[in-house]
């Protein structure tokens, strides 16, 4: 397996936990209101990059390592404000959300070091 491969099943996994993971929070695990919350809609906007990333996109990754930030600072201000359940799902947000940028930058690093390997 490939440094860009590693790259994209980990931001792909990220991916796709941090969209689980946000259902499962806002719906059945700690909701703001008991029978859940419309806090759930907002892992719709995280299928936005999902198949651009499923399929390598570089520009996807580009605007995607920017529109995660959202979902990270929203982690920190819940893990800071919240207790209980909800702050260590809070936690697990930043976490995965800090894996995905993580493997986006590592991803599009790839593309830069075989167009410097090119040019040589």
């Amino acid at each position: 397996m490939t440094r860009r491969q590693a790259f994209h099943y980990g931001a792909v996994l990220a991916l796709i936990a941090l969209i689980l993971l946000t259902l499962a929070w806002e719906l059945w695990l700690a909701p703001l209101r008991s029978g859940g919350s419309l806090l759930a809609f907002k892992a719709v906007l995280l299928l936005l990059p999902l198949m651009g990333v499923l399929r390598q996109r570089l520009y996807t990754y580009q605007w995607a390592s920017m529109f995660i930030l959202f979902f990270f600072a929203e982690g920190i201000m819940r893990a800071w404000a919240d207790r209980g359940l909800s702050q260590y799902l809070a936690c697990g947000v930043v976490m995965l959300s800090c894996l995905f940028f993580i493997c986006v930058l590592g991803f599009a690093k790839t593309f830069k070091l075989k167009r410097e390997v090119n040019s040589l």
